[in-house]
């Protein structure tokens, strides 16, 4: 069978932050000395996606709300730790403005950009991974979005945890051997292992291994706590302390790691446009931003070229 060209979900914010860390805010900067590092760096990884992954779509995903209400609701300390003391996010002074304009180059060349009102860019990704035709390969270095790999739909994740140019593609195999879960049961681990980035504490003496191998006996965390009720199923005292501890967390953590799928999002117009939608807007940007060679390199890649 012919190979179908993939759709690319692109989480946006993933790819900027680490652009924004990568380059030297010195070795990129319009002629009035603004920085663009981070427009010029995901400008060049979607360039390098489009060269090397072929795909015939791609939407970028946007964070309209990088932490939502219900899950702060349901588990208070969910990225607490990132919130700046006027609110918001705490993000780079030197990054906030870049954003706009990467949406500005992305809006000139013609490709997709969707958010939704009270959720990440998670959900949005992981509503696209379940509504687009497959193959669908979701780009971002964020382990969470482990949990959206479904080979049985064709859903891959490039974890870019290294980079775009040592993205590692990611089916079901894959997660079993990097962390001893199948995908489908990634939302659980996480859950019980904990993750500082984003405000989960986990469960107290509950590492990887641990939490890899009471999922892999009781199937998920549901069986596990079902387990926890029943005296004679076999977990060592300390262990059984811990998770008994911890039920309050475990009752609501899960809901929290678990991307959404059912985000309301428009119709959207998913077909990678092999020229620019606005060529002359395009130019402009790319003059008044110094952002010359990385649009060319884009717009190349879009066309077909190497």
């Amino acid at each position: 069978m012919a190979h179908q060209p993939p759709i690319l979900l692109i989480d946006s914010p993933s790819l900027y932050f680490r652009a924004y860390f990568g380059i030297p805010e010195s070795a990129a900067r319009t002629a009035d000395g603004q920085p663009v590092n981070a427009v010029r760096g995901f400008l060049d990884m979607l360039a390098q996606l489009v060269r090397t992954r072929r795909p015939d779509r791609m939407v970028c995903a946007l964070d309209h709300d990088w932490r939502p209400a219900w899950r702060v609701e349901l588990l208070p300390s969910y990225k607490a730790h990132r919130v700046a003391p006027e609110g918001g996010e705490v993000v780079p002074d030197t990054l906030s403005p870049q954003v706009p304009m990467i949406l500005e180059v992305l809006d000139a060349l013609g490709i997709t950009v969707v958010g939704a009102t009270g959720y990440e860019a998670d959900d949005v990704l992981g509503t696209l991974s379940v509504t687009q035709p497959g193959p669908v390969e979701v780009v971002s270095g964020d382990r969470d979005l482990f949990q959206l790999v479904d080979d049985a739909r064709q859903v891959r994740l490039l974890y870019i945890g290294r980079g775009v140019a040592k993205l590692e593609d990611c089916d079901d195999v894959a997660v079993r051997t990097r962390y001893g879960v199948p995908a489908n049961r990634y939302a659980d681990f996480a859950a019980l292992r904990g993750d500082p980035s984003d405000g989960l504490p986990g469960v107290p003496g509950v590492g990887e291994k641990t939490a890899a191998r009471l999922i892999d006996r009781y199937d998920g965390l549901p069986g596990i706590l079902a387990a926890l009720d029943d005296r004679a199923s076999g977990f060592a005292p300390g262990l059984r302390t811990k998770l008994e501890a911890a039920r309050d967390y475990l009752a609501v953590a899960p809901k929290v790691v678990r991307v959404a799928t059912d985000v309301p999002l428009p119709e959207l117009a998913t077909a990678l446009p092999t020229a620019p939608a606005d060529p002359d807007r395009l130019l402009e940007l790319a003059q008044r931003w110094n952002l010359a060679g990385s649009c060319r390199r884009l717009v190349d890649a879009l066309a077909g070229g190497s």
